[in-house]
């Protein structure tokens, strides 16, 4: 069955990941592809996930393709050119932290607020936000890297919030926070190093492990965090 998807972050690893896995598993699939990068076209929309404004205005044109099956946000930072996670207290910065903050929380929270009007209602439909497991609280066994992990969980609660708020009106909705393991990209290029052997995936594996855990799905898992091998992350 053709299912009808809008991809914000498009551009990214993960989420040229997802276009192309949707495009290979069905041609008939209706893929929306939205990104800073992208410029105006059929199935191509503009969208600054910092800007309210763009935001809106990519919903609004949308709303003219939806309502969507899935609507997935796989946009988020890491680090910058002038700045990496934070090792200690000591190397807080607020500029820094306030990006970090912007794009990994406030960012997918106005898309969220724009957004989920257009998913289904008369099927289940799901909103799924790129996630962490370092946003985890209870998982927080090294310290440092206080930026991101502190948008990660902040984007936790948001998620858990929002599917209380939206179940009340979309009975099928199904809104989860994904985590994609640590995907050969340019947000974890510095830090490659340091991973496992086996643990470092390329975006098509990454994309279709968390494909499949979409799949299985329903709305009494909404408000969770789910890790790219189905297993749920304890926030």
């Amino acid at each position: 069955m053709s299912q009808n998807i809008a991809i914000i972050g498009s551009k990214g690893a993960i989420g040229k990941g997802f276009v192309d896995f949707y495009k290979k598993q069905n041609p008939s699939n209706s893929i929306l592809s939205l990104s800073r990068k992208n410029k105006e076209a059929d199935d191509e929309f503009f969208i600054d996930i910092e800007d309210e404004g763009s935001v809106c205005d990519a919903a609004d044109l949308c709303s003219k393709k939806g309502p969507f099956d899935k609507i997935i946000i796989a946009t988020g930072i890491l680090h910058g050119v002038d700045f990496s996670p934070e090792k200690t207290l000591k190397n807080l910065n607020k500029e820094n932290m306030m990006k970090v903050f912007s794009i990994n929380t406030l960012g997918p929270a106005l898309v969220a607020r724009y957004f989920i009007p257009l998913m289904k209602k008369e099927s289940p439909s799901i909103l799924g936000f790129l996630s962490a497991r370092v946003g985890s609280i209870s998982d927080n066994q090294l310290g440092g890297w206080y930026s991101y992990r502190a948008s990660k969980a902040a984007l936790n609660m948001i998620i858990k919030t929002l599917s209380i708020e939206v179940a009340r009106n979309n009975k099928n909705a199904v809104i989860v926070g994904l985590h994609p393991g640590t995907v050969e990209s340019n947000l974890s290029n510095p830090f490659q190093g340091n991973v496992p052997d086996g643990k470092l995936f390329s975006p098509e594996h990454s994309v279709t492990q968390m494909a499949e855990v979409m799949n299985k799905l329903t709305p009494s898992d909404s408000g969770n965090c789910f890790a790219w091998d189905g297993k749920r992350i304890e926030f």
